[in-house]
Order: structure tokens, then C-alpha cells, then sequence
């Protein structure tokens, strides 16, 4: 599946809870505590509350939300694997 067409079905209004996860994704992870296991579901939790306070209670707004967590938690993966890629490249 191609993640643009995901990217493409998330409101434009919803990016600041797409940017607020990945920096909720970025300081759990640097917290012991929680384990990186549970860091996708902390973040999607997080993105569909955080959606639904933004916009009302509904189906759409979990959707929403479970897409802007996704996205994040993606966006983060693909920013570490390049890294990863890049670095087992030299």
C-alpha cells in the first residue's frame, strides 16, 4: 500500500495531532519505563482522544485519529530505516 494515499485521506486540519504524536513517539521512546512495544499504542490512543476533543465523537474521528497515529508512528520508522540504510551504506 502506498502511504500517500493513506497521508491523502487524513485532514489537512489533523496534521498538528500527525506532528504532536511523533513528538509524543519521540519522548516515550526516550523514557525507560515505557517499552517500545507499546509506544504505537500509547501514540494511536493519544491521536484518536486527541481527534475527538478537535472534532466531535464520531466514527470519522476515530478513523481519524487511528490514521494520524499510524502516520506518525510510520513517518518515524521510515525516518529511522533511512537513516539505518544510509548508515549501513558507508
Amino acid at each position: 500500500m502506498d502511504w500517500t494515499a493513506i497521508f491523502g485521506l487524513i485532514d489537512p486540519a489533523l496534521l498538528i495531532v500527525v506532528a504532536g504524536c511523533w513528538v509524543l513517539g519521540y519522548i516515550l521512546k526516550q523514557t525507560p519505563v515505557v517499552q517500545d512495544w507499546g509506544i504505537v499504542y500509547i501514540v494511536s490512543v493519544c491521536a484518536i482522544i486527541a481527534v475527538g476533543i478537535m472534532e466531535s465523537w464520531t466514527v470519522q474521528s476515530i478513523i481519524q485519529g487511528l490514521l494520524c497515529g499510524a502516520f506518525a508512528v510510520y513517518g518515524n520508522q521510515l525516518v529511522k530505516q533511512a537513516k539505518k540504510g544510509n548508515d549501513d551504506e558507508s
